[in-house]
């Protein structure tokens, strides 16, 4: 009569450095160029160069820390990533192809939807993280004033859309300062506004992998 060995499985975890800045990031460098395009601080004839930063920077970094926030299994900072990306990506396209009336109330009405579909990562991220919900909440407004401005017209619903891009440039540069710091010194440096279930994640020291981003 032979024994059966038992078997053993080990789950090995790979360490995984935080995406969030490098969303962050690049959400704040797109949200500025676009911002600069809509206060006259950059001329319309640069429009194609805006497109450019937005398809080589903006749309890469997010894209990135969007599959990176859903293999850590993060999916409220990887939908807004995700969202985001495709956002600048379409925005770029439409924005290089010129200033045809279609164009525009097309790109309108996708800033728009663009924004309501950001409340469902906005929603899922809760009032527990506070800084980035921030972040994820302005890129929202900036995405509906946008949208506004592009089917409506009118030079104050673009100023709009244009602070509130200076504002979320402020908010995910903050944010991205924060989360790297505290990434690389396994401890909050910079307030980040967690309390509830995100400060407890925090102190507790969920397993890598499985504790949100955010």
């Amino acid at each position: 009569m032979t024994r059966s060995t038992p078997r053993t499985s080990a789950t090995v975890l790979r360490p995984l450095a935080t995406p969030v800045p490098v969303g962050f990031l690049g959400l704040a460098v797109g949200a500025l160029v676009v911002a600069g395009l809509q206060l006259d601080w950059i001329g319309p004839y640069e429009r194609h160069a805006v497109a450019l930063v937005l398809l080589a920077f903006a749309f890469p970094l997010q894209l990135i820390a969007a599959l990176l926030g859903f293999r850590a299994r993060d999916s409220a900072f990887a939908t807004a990533m995700a969202v985001l990306a495709m956002a600048w990506l379409v925005e770029a396209g439409l924005l290089s192809a010129g200033r045809a009336p279609g164009g525009r109330h097309t790109l309108g009405l996708f800033l728009v939807a663009a924004a309501v579909a950001l409340l469902v990562p906005l929603a899922a991220s809760g009032r527990d993280k506070l800084a980035a919900s921030a972040v994820i909440g302005c890129a929202a407004l900036r995405l509906a004033l946008d949208g506004i401005h592009r089917l409506a017209g009118g030079a104050a619903w673009e100023t709009a859309a244009g602070a509130a891009g200076l504002l979320l440039t402020v908010l995910a540069l903050y944010a991205a300062a924060a989360f790297a710091l505290e990434d690389t010194r396994g401890r909050p440096v910079l307030p980040l506004g967690r309390h509830g279930s995100g400060a407890e994640e925090m102190e507790e020291g969920a397993e890598p992998g499985i504790r949100s981003l955010l």
